[in-house]
C-alpha cells in the first residue's frame, strides 16, 4: 500500500520535513517513490505539489494522519481533521480493581 508520510531532514533542533510517498512497509528514511513538497516547521512555510499529490490520491495511496491535517491546512484536500496526539494507557492497577469490585454471580 503506497503511503504520503513526512520524512525528517535538517539539521539537530533544526527540523524539516519532505512530503514523499512510499510503500507503507518500507524504511522511512529509504528511497521513496516520489517527493511532493516541503514544509519547514521553524519557519512555517510549506510548498507542495497540489496536482502530484491528488494524483496520487486518486491511484488509492493513503496518507498518515499528521500529513492529512497539514493538506487541510494548506487547503489542498477538505474533510475533517484527525487528532494525531496519543490517548493515555489504561493502567492494569484500574482494571483489576474494576474487576475485583464487581459483585460475583452465584448460581444457586
Amino acid at each position: 500500500m503506497l503511503m504520503i508520510r513526512l520524512q525528517r531532514k535538517g539539521k539537530k533542533h533544526q527540523a524539516a520535513f519532505r512530503l514523499a510517498i512510499g510503500e507503507k512497509r518500507s524504511k522511512l528514511k529509504g528511497k521513496q517513490l516520489e517527493q511532493l513538497g516541503w514544509f519547514d516547521i521553524t519557519q512555517n512555510k510549506s510548498d507542495f505539489n497540489k496536482d502530484r499529490i491528488l494524483y496520487w490520491l486518486s491511484k488509492g495511496a493513503k496518507m498518515s494522519p499528521a500529513v492529512n491535517n497539514l493538506l487541510m491546512n494548506a487547503k489542498i484536500i477538505s474533510g475533517k481533521k484527525i487528532a494525531v496526539h496519543k490517548l493515555p494507557k489504561k493502567s492494569k492497577d484500574k482494571v483489576t480493581v474494576a474487576s475485583a469490585a464487581a459483585p460475583a454471580q452465584t448460581s444457586a
